[in-house]
């Protein structure tokens, strides 16, 4: 005998899952044969939806693991980025704003 078959069994969760939405859109009148036909139909449908995550899911690491491959030669290609103004010295806007906000509010607390 297989080990595995082409359709295995539905999990539990899947199962209960199936009844609790079969039962919660039950007609009234409707039979239990019926309501057990649409909870067949929802594992099916729920059981599909998992598998083409899953497909979903490898092309992902596909893609992933690909450009991890590509990344290593791209990193060495680059040159570093500094934070310089271009002639090697760093720019003194930024330095001379923060003294002027830090002296603005020595003021304001000074004069309140």
């Amino acid at each position: 005998m297989a080990k595995y078959s082409k359709n295995p069994q539905a999990s539990q969760e899947v199962k209960a899952e199936a009844m609790r939405i079969a039962k919660a859109t039950q007609r009234p009148g409707q039979s239990k044969e019926q309501t057990k036909l649409i909870t067949q139909g929802i594992q099916k449908g729920i059981e599909q939806y998992k598998k083409q995550q899953s497909a979903r899911e490898r092309e992902r690491d596909k893609q992933r693991k690909k450009q991890e491959r590509h990344r290593p030669n791209e990193l060495i290609a680059e040159p570093p980025v500094t934070r310089h103004n271009g002639q090697g010295k760093p720019s003194w806007l930024p330095w001379t704003l923060l003294v002027l906000s830090w002296l603005g509010f020595v003021a304001y607390l000074i004069a309140f």
